[in-house]
């Protein structure tokens, strides 16, 4: 592949006129007194991509910092995530509508709303679902996925879903762990496939495959796996409230990792034993 990605580049959705941005900033734990700073300086760097959660607890504070940045709402790219449904589904889609409150104001909405996990089982997941594709059908959120699901989670919702296939699916995505099933089923069914810890929080900063790489190609170790997942077709989503490393992360799009070389950080892959949060369940 030849470095033609750009920092503006961005992916069309399935079935909708969506785009979502190649590279985002995550905000995992972004404790609230560093989280607007953190988002601001990502979005001063370039970055119009932010992924949150309700499970981060940050909400609030990365739609603040989307207020006070200066920049159009339009031109931003906002993901939250519930991770489990609230008893019914009108108490389910409250919770969704609460989020959508807290980062974009009473008339706001989100980019892309994600059912966080697959653990609530069938029933809950539909619930889930259903709820999302209510606030998708009111014009609250544009799009919407799942995260942390496998093929057979994805599959199940053919029998109720209205919005199918999912507009994304993030899950656990680097070298040690490259899920390989659920990415190519993702991908012949047109599903985004986002990339989070693509960076597996430093803790292969002194493996020494990916030390050489660096060395070899001049960049920090999280820069390779950055640009590793840009190459390998993934919406990566580096989280970090370190504002040298906001642009470190973002400085990936002036090399390319050649094909001999990304066959070696390929065959680092441990399957599940390589995930640090989670591996899907496909069957």
């Amino acid at each position: 592949m030849s470095a033609t990605y750009a920092f503006t580049d961005s992916l069309p959705l399935p079935n909708s006129s969506v785009q979502i941005p190649r590279l985002g900033f995550g905000v995992y734990r972004s404790p609230t007194s560093q989280c607007v700073q953190s988002c601001l300086k990502a979005l001063q760097t370039g970055y119009r991509h932010i992924d949150t959660a309700q499970f981060y607890a940050n909400e609030k504070e990365v739609g603040e910092a989307i207020r006070s940045s200066g920049i159009l709402r339009s031109e931003i790219f906002v993901t939250t995530k519930i991770i489990s449904p609230a008893g019914s589904p009108e108490a389910t889609y409250k919770k969704l509508v609460d989020s959508v409150d807290k980062i974009g104001g009473k008339d706001g909405y989100v980019d892309l709303f994600l059912i966080h996990s697959s653990n609530s089982g069938s029933a809950g997941r539909k619930e889930l679902w259903q709820a999302l594709e209510r606030l998708l059908e009111e014009g609250r959120t544009k799009s919407i996925g799942v995260s942390n699901f496998g093929v057979k989670h994805i599959e199940e919702m053919k029998s109720y879903a209205k919005v199918w296939p999912p507009h994304v699916n993030q899950i656990e995505l680097h070298p040690w762990c490259q899920q390989r099933v659920i990415d190519s089923y993702c991908k012949k069914h047109g599903i985004i496939v986002e990339s989070y810890c693509p960076i597996v929080r430093n803790y292969k900063a002194n493996d020494p495959t990916l030390v050489g790489l660096a060395k070899k190609y001049e960049k920090t170790t999280p820069q390779v796996l950055i640009r590793y997942a840009l190459q390998k077709g993934w919406v990566p989503l580096p989280k970090t409230d370190d504002p040298d490393r906001t642009v470190a992360n973002a400085t990936v799009f002036d090399f390319n990792i050649s094909e001999e070389d990304m066959a070696v950080l390929n065959a680092l892959d441990q399957g599940h034993a390589g995930a640090i949060v989670e591996a899907v369940v496909n069957e």
